[in-house]
């Protein structure tokens, strides 16, 4: 049955992907086979809970909570994906066992504890692991949230991947949220999307920049990045499994099968309403760059992928504070500055420009930029050198605004 088609913006899908760990010691629990088990009775690696569905991801240790089916509108889902988590922790107290936040396992060390998902889709994880080797942060300590957005025509794919393209360089700069590794601090404040971009270095064109290159057309999308991964894939990969485009890894991927683009830059936040709030202001100021509000999409088109890559980088790195000089890229969002202006000041100009004063999420964004992302928090509560009780602490309270619902203050 043919899937209908739906126009930019007129629905919404989301996925928000967490840790099951120990609840005393925090350590990972690689258990998701039996949760899902013993909610649906078997293994193949879904449930379905009204509107939304739970699945399994690479590693065992992680269940992903998701839109079954494309939503009219984003407001409302904060409440629906709190209420799943809150049942899942109860599901998982009965073994000690508790979901928690954030983009990476903050001393997990993967090589050693990595336990991939070993049930149905089981042959797609055993390849990308036999050519990629699946245990590192890159592929089993990450978190993320995905948000996909619908286009019905190519004119409006167009628009779409120029608009996304443009943005996913500052997005980390508000999403971060992976500030620790290993037990040390990262030299990122979001080292999950650091490590991401290394995972497929063995084919380098499966990530490429991250960024996506600009393309004009479905069409051209298919000629320049995904028949070049599966020409690149070929060798490694005979029987063609891997022969899809979900193995684009990109920080924004063309889903074809389902016309949509779905962003996968952010990491995940410490409560479904903070990652609620950055996707409808994601939404917002996508509409206005699709309306050609503040610039042309030709004018969109210009800035090259190196450059928006360097941008990405160190907005990953260094966060809101990071410096933007006058010229093409803050001309595409309307701004005609004539001095260097920062990442926050951006934002503030995003938002102001996008969101409406009665916006039940603005608030949520006003405090992160603010307060700085969750990686800022972090740091500011444990400090740039904490010890492992000090880290579990810190962490046991993200696992408690995870379960309640709230934010989290350093």
């Amino acid at each position: 049955m043919k899937r209908p088609r739906f126009g930019l913006f007129e629905r919404f899908g989301v996925e928000l992907e967490y840790m099951i760990v120990d609840a005393d010691t925090l350590r990972i629990r690689p258990e998701s086979d039996r949760l899902i088990h013993r909610v649906s009775g078997s293994f193949d690696g879904d449930v379905s809970r009204g509107a939304l569905e739970w699945s399994n991801e690479l590693a065992l240790h992680l269940i992903e909570l998701k839109t079954g089916k494309p939503v009219r509108r984003l407001h409302g889902l904060a409440e629906a994906f709190q209420s799943e988590v809150r049942h899942i922790n109860r599901l998982l107290a009965a073994d000690n066992a508790l979901l928690l936040p954030t983009a990476m396992h903050p001393w997990m060390r993967p090589h050693a504890e990595s336990r991939l998902w070993p049930h149905s889709y089981g042959e797609v994880y055993a390849a990308f692991d036999r050519i990629f080797n699946c245990s590192g942060h890159g592929w089993t300590n990450l978190q993320s949230t995905h948000l996909n957005l619908p286009f019905r025509t190519a004119g409006e794919f167009r628009r779409l991947h120029t608009a996304i393209r443009l943005l996913l360089p500052i997005l980390p700069a508000l999403a971060a949220s992976s500030p620790f590794v290993e037990g040390r601090r990262a030299p990122f404040l979001d080292m999950r999307l650091e490590t991401y971009r290394h995972n497929c270095r063995r084919i380098p064109s499966i990530t490429g920049r991250v960024i996506p290159e600009p393309v004009q057309s479905p069409a051209e999308y298919r000629r320049r990045i995904l028949q070049r991964i599966h020409r690149d894939l070929a060798a490694h990969d005979p029987e063609r499994v891997l022969e899809s485009e979900w193995t684009n890894a990109r920080g924004a991927i063309a889903r074809f099968e389902r016309n949509t683009i779905e962003i996968r830059v952010l990491d995940i936040q410490e409560c479904p309403q903070a990652d609620l709030a950055l996707a409808q202001l994601i939404a917002a100021v996508l509409k206005r760059l699709t309306d050609e509000t503040w610039s042309a999409i030709e004018d969109q088109l210009r800035p090259p992928t190196a450059s928006l890559e360097r941008v990405l980088l160190q907005c990953a790195r260094d966060g809101r504070s990071v410096s933007l000089r006058p010229g093409t890229y803050l001309r595409a969002f309307g701004l005609h500055s004539r001095r260097p202006m920062s990442v926050a000041e951006v934002w503030h100009h995003l938002l102001e420009s996008s969101a409406p004063h009665r916006a039940d999420w603005r608030p949520v964004i006003e405090g992160l930029l603010e307060e700085g992302s969750l990686s800022e928090r972090i740091l500011k509560a444990a400090g740039h050198r904490p010890g492992r009780r000090a880290l579990r602490g810190v962490y046991r309270r993200l696992a408690d605004c995870l379960h309640q619902g709230v934010l989290f203050h350093a």
